[in-house]
Order: C-alpha cells, then sequence, then structure tokens
C-alpha cells in the first residue's frame, strides 16, 4: 500500500517542507478518542455482519481522514461502553480529537464524524455466569 504523504507548510525561510503523513493524523484522532471516556475501543468496520474491536494497539483502524494542504475532516467508528450516554461521548470525542490535530499538526480540522458501531458489555456476562453456578 502506497503511503501517502500531506505537505502542511513551506518553510518562509527556504529550508524545505513539512510532510506529514495521513497515518499520523490516523494515529491522533484514534488516540484521542480511545482516551475519551464511555469508549471501548475503535471498531475496524462490519465485515460479514460482525464489527471487529480493536484495541490500543492499532489506534489508525476505525479511523478515516482527509488531509488537504491546510485542512482535515475525521470519520470515526467506535464502539461505546454499556450504560455511557452516546451523545455526550460523541460530543467529547470531536472536541478532543479536533483539538489534538489542530495542536500536533497545525491543520484546520473542518468536520469530526462519529459512527457508533456497537457497543460493548463489558464484565456482565461474567456476572450471569456466576450466578447460574
Amino acid at each position: 500500500m502506497e503511503q501517502q504523504e500531506t505537505v502542511m507548510r513551506e518553510d518562509k525561510n527556504n529550508l524545505g517542507s513539512i510532510r506529514i503523513a495521513d497515518d499520523v493524523v490516523r494515529v491522533i484522532a484514534g488516540l484521542a478518542a480511545t482516551e475519551v471516556a464511555g469508549v471501548a475501543g475503535m471498531s475496524g468496520g462490519v465485515v460479514g455482519g460482525i464489527t471487529e474491536k480493536l484495541g490500543r494497539k492499532n489506534l489508525s483502524k476505525g479511523v478515516k481522514v482527509e488531509v488537504g494542504e491546510k485542512e482535515a475532516a475525521v470519520d470515526l467508528y467506535i464502539i461505546v461502553e454499556y450504560g455511557a450516554r452516546i451523545p455526550e461521548v460523541a460530543a467529547k470525542i470531536q472536541d478532543d480529537v479536533k483539538n489534538a490535530i489542530e495542536r500536533m499538526t497545525g491543520l484546520k480540522v473542518v468536520e469530526v464524524n462519529v459512527n457508533v458501531q456497537g457497543v460493548s458489555f463489558g464484565n456482565e456476562f461474567n456476572e450471569e455466569d456466576n450466578r447460574v453456578k
């Protein structure tokens, strides 16, 4: 797979250019999203009707970005924890991802779309198994 790089800005004193790969923006967005309370993990998408839950090791999964010279748009696919207020979690993700990308890269984030792909029930299954014994 070809790695795409985006020129962010040219140095005014002709020392060269700064290039940031799209994968870097994906990782920043993924990390910012997974740090929000209520996010169980990122979703790699729906394959065969089953949503694949991914851990912190692959933070760019579940994140799509479009990066221009000065702006970026982000689509996130997440799994929320059972009991979390989805609108509040999604709004916090939008704020945190936007701030992280803008602070670290200097790009202006024009949109952050949050797609909830599933709900994680955590340890509830273990509690039910203990009760049935």
